[in-house]
């Protein structure tokens, strides 16, 4: 006999919020993908694109963790119009040492929301200037929005602006954040004038064209790109990584398929052997940061499955010590 734990979005959200046990919780996970001998297979992704739909499998086996998470993560992107949320899913919980189920967390995407928005805040913590106070947001969903909040966790944000395809949802994605936050939040119409002296830039859209072209930048800014999870989506334009002083990854071998490096692999921009530097390298010291306050850094995060791994083991660990979910002997 064993027990399993199954817990609700409600339980999940209970016990899991993005704070900086979060972000730490994160920040561990790429330590430990440029530190330890992770198991992480390629992504596995279903297409399904008359109804502008994917399904992405994640998973990872981090050695010191006694579990890892399966995780099944759809995104339709049409959701909205039918009053949907565009990104849902759930993630398994299985014991590394008998790979017997121990919780099934069924999170609608929430666990996901949270740790991609940890991982900005990661990137910006390790990337962004010190002083970074304002910020460009590309995006009006619920990722948008987190990626404010997790920003505000580790830089003296002050000042944000929202960009979006669609005005209406711009202008609402800043009124909730001028509520929430405490700070002054408006939607801009124009790409180039959002980022226009922003010090830290965050793209969240499943855009297939560049939202972000290198003649909207200038000294001192970091872009996190978030939105590039697919070989077909593209927020940054080729020539910006090539100007970038620093391009950092969270896994190289997903943004050279994946990812905004891709893109500039394929137009000539970025070379396709080049050596990558990886986020969690930046974290362990074992390649430099931000080197001037000056240089112009990027981010191309993808995903990865250590960050599925880490957050459902928090949630799972939070959830038994309050005696959260529902217990179930198999």
């Amino acid at each position: 006999m064993s027990r399993m734990t199954i817990l609700t979005e409600a339980d999940l959200r209970a016990v899991v919020s993005l704070d900086l046990d979060a972000v730490a919780c994160v920040e561990n996970a790429f330590r430990a993908l440029a530190t330890l001998p992770v198991a992480m297979p390629p992504i596995l992704r279903l297409d399904i694109p008359e109804h502008r739909g994917e399904v992405d499998v994640k998973t990872a086996y981090v050695p010191g963790i006694d579990c890892l998470a399966i995780k099944i993560s759809p995104g339709f992107f049409d959701n909205p119009k039918l009053g949907l949320p565009s990104v849902n899913g759930m993630m398994v919980l299985l014991s590394a040492h008998t790979g017997l189920v121990e919780a099934l967390l069924l999170d609608n995407g929430y666990l996901t929301d949270i740790r991609t928005a940890a991982a900005g805040a990661v990137a910006a913590k390790h990337l962004a200037r010190s002083d970074s106070s304002i910020a460009a947001i590309f995006g009006a969903g619920v990722q948008a929005c987190l990626q404010l909040e997790g920003l505000m966790l580790v830089r003296p944000i002050r000042e944000a602006r929202i960009w979006a395809r669609d005005a209406v949802r711009a202008e609402a994605a800043a009124s909730v954040l001028r509520d929430r936050l405490g700070i002054m939040v408006r939607a801009e119409a124009d790409a180039a004038k959002a980022v226009a002296g922003a010090d830290i830039i965050v793209t969240t859209t499943p855009a297939i064209k560049p939202l972000i072209e290198a003649g909207f930048l200038s000294a001192g800014q970091h872009i996190t790109a978030m939105g590039s999870d697919a070989e077909h989506k593209n927020e940054i334009a080729p020539a910006v990584l090539a100007m970038a002083d620093l391009y950092v990854a969270d896994r190289a071998s997903q943004t050279r398929v994946l990812g905004e490096l891709h893109h500039a692999i394929a137009a000539g921009a970025m070379s396709a052997d080049g050596a990558v530097t990886e986020l969690g390298h930046v974290i362990t010291g074992q390649t430099f940061g931000r080197r001037a306050a000056s240089d112009i850094t990027l981010a191309d995060l993808t995903g990865t499955g250590v960050q599925d791994t880490a957050i459902a083991t928090l949630a799972r660990d939070r959830a038994l010590t309050v005696g959260a979910g529902t217990q179930f002997e198999t």
